[in-house]
């Protein structure tokens, strides 16, 4: 990405890339730009990948106690790295 900041909200950036694939797909920027483009495409999509598994790990430490009620659960290192 440029020199700009990521967005702030998930939206945003898949907003912004959703922008940059159809500038991308017009085929009428000159190849530095397009480059350019590509890569601050990268680079949102990076962002959305993080943004995402943060917010499954979040989802992931629910869980259902013996009465089938949800209640959060502390992850612990070992769930991480599954």
């Amino acid at each position: 990405m440029d020199s700009r900041q990521p967005p702030k909200k998930f939206e945003e950036a898949l907003l912004a890339l959703e922008g940059l694939v159809e500038k991308l797909e017009t085929g009428d920027l000159p190849l530095e730009e397009a480059l350019a483009t590509f890569e601050e495409g990268v680079a949102l999509v990076r962002y959305l990948n993080e943004q995402l598994t943060a917010v499954e790990k979040r989802v992931e430490v629910l869980a259902r106690d013996l009465g089938g009620a949800f209640q959060l659960q502390a992850l612990t290192e070992d769930e991480e790295e599954t």
